[in-house]
């Protein structure tokens, strides 16, 4: 007479399938939470042209710091093309290189607000003056106004009372008004320039402020910058040169980058400012993946259209923040099903909930990873150290799934493996976590949180610790552990991913003081 099957045993299918279900459930609702368009009210349509967009002429390969610097009439041209459906004028920062803006704006009925660099040589500003000069004396019919410097004094590179006397010369030779364009603040530190120029273009970024504004007081403290200033200033007319909010990149404070908080802004801006009847420019026209080596990956993402010249969905639409959701959904997927077979039959009725509930697990972190390096890495090291950290994750994933399986064969050989270098697994997450951790300490501004890279090996070693170098360990701890108070500290309580890589830190510093208290072998 056959044995009846234990009830342990009839439990596993079930529960496994339940779990599976569960798990995709999980990622399914995590991708879409991300990517869920968003309705708002629409800022321009075909029939309803914006005042003026910045714009730079570089394609995403490109940047100004090449030599020697090859623009490209081409990319102009369809650059003007595309916005003049949008906008009607644009504004630039440069005359290098730019000699046909004014023919090719004119083709496409656009006005250019036209910028001169200012900078600390003065050979390089006195050919900048003097092609503004000659581009503004000889296309009268498109452009409406010079900007001699952009945000100079910010740089300190000149004094107030050289600009002053620069925007003068520049006044003497030219029909067209003129002005200059820096940070609201500083035409309050150098009150010398206002008096020189014809209106004020002031740049209001309330994400870059020293003291941030989130998407909720932005629009209330543009507003109040702009009131000031049309009344200390009056008569004389003010632009708002710059606005906008960043569609990728850290979160500072409270003002926290998205394409739908991108959208808010601009939104809500354009409102504002047409029923005020306000002179804006918004910042900019395309992203610029360039600026993302001086300004941290947000530095590249202020378009309203992406690198590609494709609509991001700021102005009118529906808006995302993460378009590509579908895919990253089907990516976790595959790899949670990929861990699956590598594991294979679960060991427990415990282990058959736990089991696919891990692997989506890693496979959300994963693609959160993947997803923050595809918009955050700047530069070769940077694309090395996600490599890395991914492989690691994938090692540890694997090490915990072989863990809740009922091994045998090659299965067993490879965990076996695994289980011998668990320890440095360990180490070398904890390594990371402490490298991390002393950049977002003590150099965070440019920095990208790291928690989706280090939450599962925190989470695994938390729950199952593994022997490893005990001095080590022991240094590591107090280094991730120690900073979680400082880097809350630099980033303000309001801030959401400094709590989230808060949250890791705390797990990783448990996983690290549990190896601590295993005995030697």
């Amino acid at each position: 007479m056959d044995r009846p099957m234990p009830s342990s045993t009839r439990l596993l299918l079930p529960l496994y399938l339940l779990a599976c279900l569960l798990a995709l459930l999980g990622l399914g609702g995590l991708w879409y939470g991300l990517g869920k368009p968003v309705q708002l009210p629409d800022a321009a349509s075909p029939t309803h042209k914006l005042q003026c967009a910045s714009y730079t002429p570089f394609d995403k390969d490109q940047s100004p710091y090449d030599q020697p610097l090859r623009l490209r009439p081409a990319r102009m041209d369809a650059d003007l093309a595309l916005l003049a459906e949008r906008f009607q004028c644009i504004r630039t920062y440069s005359q290098t290189g730019l000699e046909a803006i004014p023919a090719l704006a004119r083709k496409h009925g656009l006005k250019v607000m036209l910028g001169a660099w200012v900078n600390a040589h003065p050979a390089d500003t006195e050919k900048e003056i003097e092609l503004l000069i000659a581009a503004a004396n000889a296309n009268p019919d498109v452009v409406s106004a010079v900007i001699v410097g952009n945000e100079t004094l910010l740089r300190k590179e000149v004094t107030g009372a050289h600009l002053a006397t620069l925007i003068a010369r520049v006044k003497s030779q030219v029909k067209v008004p003129v002005t200059y364009a820096d940070v609201w603040e500083f035409w309050l530190q150098h009150p010398q320039v206002a008096p020189a120029v014809d209106f004020l273009t002031i740049h209001l970024l309330p994400y870059w402020e020293d003291d941030p504004r989130g998407i909720d007081e932005a629009l209330a403290h543009v507003a109040d910058v702009r009131r000031v200033f049309g009344t200390r200033f009056a008569p004389k007319d003010i632009l708002i040169g710059e606005t906008g909010w960043p569609s990728e990149g850290r979160q500072r404070e409270t003002a926290q980058p998205s394409r739908v908080n991108e959208a808010r802004f601009i939104r809500g801006f354009v409102a504002m400012a047409e029923s005020n009847g306000w002179h804006y420019n918004l910042i900019e026209a395309f992203d610029q993946p360039w600026k993302r080596a001086n300004e941290g990956a947000v530095g590249g993402y202020w378009g309203l259209y992406d690198a590609d010249r494709q609509d991001k969905g700021v102005l009118e639409g529906p808006v995302s923040n993460l378009p590509y959701w579908p895919q990253w959904l089907l990516a976790s997927a595959v790899l949670m099903v990929l861990m699956l077979m590598l594991a294979g039959r679960p060991a427990t009725p415990a282990a058959a909930m736990l089991l696919p509930l891990l692997a989506a697990f890693g496979a959300g972190c994963l693609g959160l990873w993947g997803e923050l390096m595809r918009t955050h890495a700047r530069f070769a090291g940077e694309w090395l150290w996600a490599v890395l950290l991914a492989g690691l994750n994938l090692l540890v994933l694997a090490h915990a799934v072989l863990a809740l399986a009922r091994r045998a064969g090659w299965r067993e050989r490879l965990y076996a493996w695994l289980q011998a270098r668990a320890g440095w697994l360990l180490l070398a997450a904890g390594f990371a976590a402490a490298v991390s951790m002393l950049a977002m300490v003590f150099d965070p501004r440019y920095r990208s949180f790291p928690s989706a890279a280090l939450a599962l090996p925190a989470l695994v070693f938390a729950v199952w610790p593994v022997r490893a170098r005990r001095a080590e360990v022991a240094l590591l701890a107090f280094i991730v552990g120690a900073g979680v108070a400082p880097q809350l500290f630099v980033e303000g309580l309001e801030n959401q991913q400094a709590w989230g890589w808060a949250g890791v830190s705390v797990l990783m510093t448990a996983a690290l003081w549990r190896s601590l208290r295993l005995r030697p072998a």
